[in-house]
């Protein structure tokens, strides 16, 4: 490839793109400007999607337009929210929610930190019960406030990881005052409107039904728990209508939020489709929110952009043609390291779209820019962005089997693949028959270890690997995983994912189940050496967990993913590392000569 041309769309984006996407760039951008598109999206207009109907009408789904300057408007209500958590004392803050009610509160916690006077921010947005437990083990209830965040009201986590520290506070508070100790954020009309109000929660604060999850995080779904974490939010909002005006600007060429999506969309029907994230340290975690943005608005209909957040970077000779590289940078930080990885992709001639934001406080309208870049990035790939037509599919899934257990006592048994090594390695019919085809035409024993290479030889140029991972998210668990995620990605020159469940499944599980059939899944589950009781329910969290990962793998195997699920016993550290000195061995085959696929 060619070096790259640099290109800056205004203060803070930067980007550095190929000759030929530099120039369909440009006839993008005069074919959006001679049909005044932008006005179209402005003026909530869906012909510049798909038109669809009901539910699948784009302009039903545009309140986050002009939500900033709502929120401006109604600020005497946040900064009021700010001061009464404050002057009660709450020292914690557990934020109760999935997806799109959890991500953006993740984002401002880990930014922007405690602050002086204000309560610390947790968010508990999993199912596994050695997670929860933990959670609740690092916070005194006596001194916590809960923020249960659910824009439906029906959604599993967050109405179980309710109930269960509703009745935690109880034993706690007592059952009069556990209300005082519960905020609602949810659409009006919702059950979980009806259950805040008869449980006397504190506070109930509305969503917008105009507005979809993934898109809400300048919404009451952000701007709450930013609120009770004691945030600048007259600043925070300040930042985001900046981002907003810039949007609007109708030279194109000069508007950051039009040149992102125009660059994404095109550079995906040139088959860039790995979005692949790097930031500086002290705001990593935007990744994990732009992840599910751009998942569950492009992964659909066989089409979709892959996004890759928390992969190393590396040499530019480890990636494939098919990435497209975003880097969030804080000129505060120390950058030097990074800067000259990303100046040697440039230099190599990737596609680089870079923010340099001086103050953690821009970091709203960052976010607000990559919404407006979707949604463009969306009407070019020809799709809906504001639908999720595949994450239903997995929780029907999942509620089939938590009804049955709930009848039966059990979850259905499945017979392994192959045990060994204390792992147990499970996969359906057909794809079983294709691993076993592997270790035949290469005169391979069954074990572990070929099985895993069998399964690692089923990736191509220009597919993913992605780990399912349906165990407590902790930095150790994590830092395994990154290691043969990291040797899988230089062996294979793919892109890699890693995500934890069942949080993923409200962010990239839409692209893996609805987008291109490009993706290779390595499932992790774990026995449970604790588990936790649900109050009014049959079953436990971790039932719940099981549940959905048994669901998530029938739903990719329907879809014909190439999926392969590895369970370790309830030693999870032992396990991992178990299964990463497999994951060597099977790597290592392939290098010393017997090719993949």
């Amino acid at each position: 490839m060619q070096p790259a041309a640099r290109i800056t769309v205004d203060m803070n984006l930067k980007t550095s793109l190929p000759a030929d996407l530099k120039t369909a760039l440009e006839n993008a951008v005069n074919e959006w400007q001679n049909s005044q598109k932008l006005d179209k999206l402005w003026n909530k207009d869906a012909s510049l999607w798909t038109s669809g109907s009901g539910s699948d009408d784009e302009s039903q789904w545009l309140g986050w337009l002009d939500i900033v300057e709502r929120q401006q408007a109604d600020i005497a209500t946040f900064k009021a929210l700010s001061e009464e958590i404050k002057s009660v004392g709450f020292t914690h803050a557990l934020l109760l929610g999935m997806g799109g009610s959890s991500l953006a509160p993740e984002v401002m916690s880990l930014t922007y930190g405690q602050q002086p006077g204000f309560p610390s921010l947790h968010i508990v947005d999993s199912t596994d019960p050695a997670q929860v437990a933990a959670v609740e083990k690092a916070v005194d209830l006596k001194k916590t406030v809960c923020i249960v965040s659910s824009k439906s009201g029906s959604t599993l986590e967050p109405n179980i990881l309710k109930d269960y520290f509703f009745a935690q506070m109880q034993k706690t508070v007592g059952a009069d005052k556990a209300g005082d100790h519960f905020i609602a954020v949810t659409d009006p009309g919702s059950k979980m409107e009806q259950v805040a109000k008869a449980d006397k929660f504190r506070k109930i604060y509305y969503g917008d039904k105009t507005i979809g999850g993934r898109f809400s995080a300048l919404s009451n779904f952000g701007i709450v728990p930013a609120s009770v974490a004691g945030l600048d939010i007259e600043k925070f909002l300040a930042s985001a209508k900046t981002a907003v005006d810039a949007c609007k600007n109708v030279d194109l060429s000069a508007n950051p939020g039009a040149q992102l999506g125009l660059i994404l969309g095109l550079a995906h029907n040139a088959g860039h489709d790995k979005l692949t994230f790097f930031t500086s340290k002290e705001v990593f975690d935007i990744g994990a929110w732009l992840e599910q943005l751009i998942a569950e608005s492009t992964g659909k209909m066989g089409k979709g952009i892959t996004p890759v957040d928390r992969e190393g970077i590396t040499s530019p000779d480890n990636y494939s043609s098919d990435r497209v590289f975003a880097y969030v940078r804080l000129s505060s930080s120390d950058n030097a390291a990074q800067d000259a990885a990303v100046k040697a992709l440039e230099n190599a001639g990737f596609i680089v779209v870079r923010f340099d934001i001086d103050d953690v406080y821009e970091l709203p309208g960052v976010m607000f820019t990559w919404e407006i870049a979707t949604a463009i990035a969306g009407s070019v790939m020809g799709i809906n962005p504001f639908n999720q037509p595949d994450v239903e599919a997995a929780k029907i899934e999942t509620r089939k089997l938590t009804d049955e257990y709930a009848q039966t006592g059990k979850l259905a048994e499945h017979t392994p693949l192959f045990s060994g090594e204390g792992l147990h390695l499970y996969a359906d019919a057909s794809y079983t028959d294709r691993l076993k085809g592997v270790l035949t035409s290469k005169g391979l024993d069954e074990s572990v270890v070929n099985y895993l290479h069998a399964h690692i030889a089923q990736i191509v140029q220009h597919d993913y690997f992605a780990t399912l991972a349906y165990i407590e998210m902790t930095q150790a668990h994590e830092d395994t995983i990154q290691q043969f995620r990291h040797k899988v990605r230089d062996d294979k020159k793919v892109a890699t994912c890693l995500g934890f469940g069942p949080r993923f499944l409200h962010s990239t599980g839409q692209d893996y189940k609805g987008g291109p059939n490009t993706g290779v899944f390595l499932q992790i589950t774990a026995d449970h050496a604790v588990d936790l009781a649900i109050p009014n329910a049959k079953y436990t969290f971790g039932v719940v967990i099981d549940a959905q990962a048994a669901g998530d793998l029938a739903v990719l195997q329907q879809r014909g993913r190439r999926a392969l699920r590895v369970h370790l016993g309830k030693d999870v550290a032992a396990g991992l590392n178990t299964l990463n000195a497999a994951m060597d061995k099977a790597l290592a085959m392939h290098n010393n000569g017997i090719p993949a696929r």
